[in-house]
């Protein structure tokens, strides 16, 4: 049986689903990729504050409780040149890490980003034989990622596998920020709270 692997990049699914206006339930993206096979490893890669909130902690707990591995960095705050303070963390570095470190416990990986940063290292999985699935939605997701992975999943169109129901994100679409609060957002303000504590 094909052996799967699953690598979620947290902000850019978060970003996906701040876009899209309904929010993923991740046990169902769990089981709907290990349906293509038998599930080696889900790894689940996520900034997080210092100190971590309680709200944060609990996020992480059920991710751990469903079966993922979850990555964390602590987010930094930096000052650009206007004064204004800014919170960033970045997980490429571990998610590459896993990827190719776990590389011969899988036959195929799944990729939940659309960032263009991974197309070498999926370039390198293909180059081992290995079959690359990455999941996003296309306006998020690089063409350069796109053209180099073995499979495209729109998540738009997998909706009915991998949504929460009745939990909704403010959606893009009507007017809402779609970054995610650790990327690019400002410490201060109600926005910036209100996405920290919808992960």
């Amino acid at each position: 049986m094909e052996r799967i692997a699953l690598f979620i990049d947290g902000a850019n699914v978060y970003a996906a689903a701040k876009r899209l206006g309904w929010n993923f339930d991740h046990r169902k993206i769990l089981e709907h990729f290990s349906g293509m096979g038998k599930l080696y490893n889900a790894f689940y890669y996520t900034a997080v504050p210092y100190p971590m909130d309680d709200k944060q902690k609990r996020f992480i707990d059920a991710l751990t409780y469903m079966g993922y591995t979850v990555r964390t960095k602590p987010l930094r705050e930096l000052t650009d040149d206007s004064g204004e303070t800014h919170r960033r963390a970045n997980l490429d570095i571990e998610l590459v890490t896993d990827l190719l470190a776990t590389a011969d416990l899988f036959d195929t990986a799944v990729l939940l980003t659309g960032d263009g940063d991974f197309e070498r290292p999926v370039e390198v999985l293909r180059y081992k034989g290995k079959r690359v699935v990455v999941a996003s939605i296309p306006e998020m997701t690089s063409y350069e990622l796109r053209n180099v992975a073995d499979e495209y999943v729109d998540l738009k169109d997998i909706r009915t596998s991998v949504e929460r129901p009745g939990y909704r994100l403010p959606s893009e679409l009507r007017g809402a920020e779609s970054r995610p609060f650790y990327v690019t957002g400002p410490v201060s303000g109600e926005d910036g709270e209100e996405e920290r504590t919808e992960r």
